[in-house]
């Protein structure tokens, strides 16, 4: 699987900060995106720590998006959440750690496979995944 169920997590979770105008409690947007909120807790955490999200605390605190919505690709938030988007083992590490990689006639094609994922999640911004007329 090329994406987790963190990654899907994490891209509604910034939607869902990307519709907002103010910020929001942690609370709010697991309960929003119907996350639980101990998995929202570690999600947000990797956002925040990615420099995606910024925290705020005190009574009108909570999280917001650190640059707009369309400054962010899904490609860079899966990035940071999942442990890899390669579509192989062997591609979602280094080649000098593969046996094989020197004789294997199908690493060009998984190495084109991530390349095209890649450059496919590239093409689309938080943006693309909130309703018209928002943002």
């Amino acid at each position: 699987m090329i994406v987790s169920t963190k990654g899907r997590y994490a891209l509604r979770m910034m939607t869902a900060l990307a519709r907002r105008t103010k910020s929001a409690s942690l609370r709010e947007l697991a309960e929003e995106e119907q996350v639980p909120y101990k998995y929202a807790e570690a999600i947000m955490s990797t956002l925040v720590k990615a420099g995606f999200v910024e925290s705020t605390r005190g009574k009108m605190g909570g999280y917001t998006l650190s640059r707009a919505p369309a400054d962010y690709t899904l490609a860079e938030v899966l990035k940071e959440t999942e442990v890899t988007l390669a579509a192989t083992d062997c591609t979602g590490r280094k080649e000098a750690e593969c046996p094989h990689a020197a004789t294997c006639p199908t690493l060009p094609v998984w190495k084109g496979l991530d390349k095209t994922v890649y450059d496919y999640l590239s093409q689309y911004t938080l943006v693309d995944l909130m309703p018209k007329g928002v943002g």
